[in-house]
Order: C-alpha cells, then structure tokens, then sequence
C-alpha cells in the first residue's frame, strides 16, 4: 500500500476514491490501480488488479466511494469525437451522442466496418480485419483529406510524442478504436441512459466544479502523457520488463521527492519491473498522473472549444494541442 500525505486544496472537495484503468479489448488487457482518501489528506494506493465485469461498473465504483463523497475515474481509451466527422454526421454534444450511439439511426455505429464500401458516417470504424485495408478507405467514405482530419485536437503530433491513433481506425497495435467500442457501448452509454450521477470532464464543466458528494467524474487518460514527468526514459519499450524497472527507479524517485510512502510490498513490484506485466504498469503510471492533477502538481487542461465534442486528455496542456 501507498500512503501520502497532502492538505486539502482551499476550499475544494476532493475525491474519495480515485481509479485509473488502463483499457484494452480483451478482459485480460483491461487493469486498474485506485486511491482511496482516508480521513482528511491521506491517500492509500491499492495494487493493480483486473477490472473485470463491465455490467454496472460505474455504480460500483460510486458505492465503493460511498453517497457523501465523489470519485474520479481515468479511462485509457478516447473520451469523444473529431470536429471534422461531428460536422459531417450532424453530432452537436458528445454527452448526447453516446446514449443513442448503436440504436435507431445510428444502429450500426459500433459495428466495424469489413469492406470499403460499408464505411458510412453512421458505420465508421474500420476495418474489421488485417489484410488490404488502408486508411485510404476509410478518408474517402467519411469525405477527409488526411487522417489528422479524424484526429481530435488533442491526438496531434506533439514535440515529445507521435500522434495518437484516430479513433476510427481498428487496425494495429496502436489503434484505440475497439477498446472505444467497449468502453462507450459498455461503460459510459449505459451509465448515462440509466441516469447515473455521472459527469464526463471536460464536456460537463471544470474539473473541480464537478467533485461533488454522490458523483462520479469520467476522465480520459493516457499513461504516455505521463511518461515524461513519471518516468521520462521509458520510449516506448514497455514490454520489456527491465525496461519497467528502469522506469521504476525513477517513479521511485517521483514517489519520494512527493512525499510518498511506500509499503515495502509495493516498492518491491515496482523495483522488480511490476511482474503483473506492461497493462498494470500503465495502470500505476495513469493513476500517478492522475493524482498529479488531483493534487494540483499538473493543470488538468481547460479548453471551452473541446467541451462539445472533442473532449481532452486529462493533464496535457492546452497548448500541447496544435500540430508541430
């Protein structure tokens, strides 16, 4: 267990319970680390475990909080839509898509696309397998020029890192699109039909206007987003489990010039490369960075022009989002 220390913000609730999930299509890709607050400033920091069943998730998470308190939950997967295709498909709010996405007209939104020719507005992702699809196809049925048109503004090229995968495209190791499918058809939409207490950031509000007792928050994540202040060698070689340890030392060394306690448990998983593998990895790191912006060391990154649609990945910095 991790235990650390830090006053309360002026004024400002935080959240009781805070989780970081790192997302994958697979059940066994799919792990989670979570804070939990305990009296006034102390934060305790499971090991990470499976997520598990996706029915009722939400819920879970707010009773695990408890009614008198908030909790902020991190998603590894795109938390929103691109400007270019929500122009072209006639999609105002993103908080009002969801729940119909998959139903009535927009029936075969989830259902991946197998051939060119069934790529549509209303069917954009694809393709549903390898082997002689290109995103040519995928430009040329939704009316875009390049494939930043179907990247949101946060997804862009940035100095320090590669642009992210559009949501729309299902195909190599770093598409994100078939763990988007799971986690708005199976996660957040049920969670808004049913009129849950639940709150997407960025497209409800600001950050801390949101933490209110009996509410959960959503947040996008990206545990690469955190890599350069957590542990900045870590390049991509995640699999690699000396690599891990080598990040380890230096999320050590975060941990302890943050006035973080270790339990000897714990320091030992992260000293050993964290052997659960690279997902419980990017499970720790994504909570990390997310208790950065709880606690004020990162701004969370306020954009009015991203709360309609697009959304933000939590803790990049407005100004990390125009193409280099």
């Amino acid at each position: 267990m991790v235990e650390a220390r830090y006053p309360r913000k002026g004024g400002e609730m935080l959240p009781r319970l805070v989780m970081h999930c790192d997302w994958g299509c697979s059940p066994s890709k799919r792990w989670f680390a979570k804070a939990r607050l305990q009296g006034e400033s102390i934060y305790h920091i499971s090991e990470p475990g499976l997520v598990g069943d996706l029915d009722g998730f939400l819920a879970r998470i707010q009773c695990d909080a408890g009614d008198d308190a908030c909790a902020l939950v991190g998603f590894d997967f795109p938390i929103g839509l691109p400007t270019f295709y929500t122009n072209r498909a006639g999609i105002l709010r993103f908080e009002d898509f969801l729940p119909i996405a998959g139903r009535g007209d927009w029936a075969e939104f989830y259902n991946v696309a197998e051939i060119p020719t069934e790529i549509s507005l209303h069917r954009p992702f694809y393709p549903f397998r390898p082997g002689g699809a290109k995103q040519r196809h995928l430009l040329d049925a939704l009316g875009a020029r390049s494939i930043d048109d179907l990247r949101r503004r946060c997804e862009l090229k940035q100095p320090h890192r590669k642009a992210a995968c559009p949501v729309f495209w299902t195909l190599g190791a770093m598409q994100v699109g078939k763990g988007a499918i799971v986690g708005w058809r199976d996660v957040l939409a049920p969670a808004i039909r049913d009129r849950r207490p639940v709150s997407l950031w960025p497209f409800a509000g600001s950050l801390s206007s949101l933490f209110k007792s009996g509410r959960t928050i959503v947040a996008e994540t990206w545990p690469g987003e955190y890599y350069r202040c957590l542990c900045p060698t870590l390049k991509g070689n995640k699999e690699d489990r000396g690599q891990r340890t080598k990040a380890g030392e230096e999320l050590l060394r975060w941990v302890k010039d943050n006035h973080f306690v270790l339990s000897a448990e714990l320091r030992a998983s992260v000293t050993n490369g964290v052997p659960q593998g690279s997902d419980a990895f990017d499970a720790i790191v994504g909570l990390l960075g997310m208790m950065q912006v709880v606690l004020g060391r990162r701004e969370p990154g306020e954009l009015e022009e991203v709360r309609e649609v697009e959304g933000w990945i939590l803790g990049q910095s407005p100004d990390e989002g125009e193409s280099a």
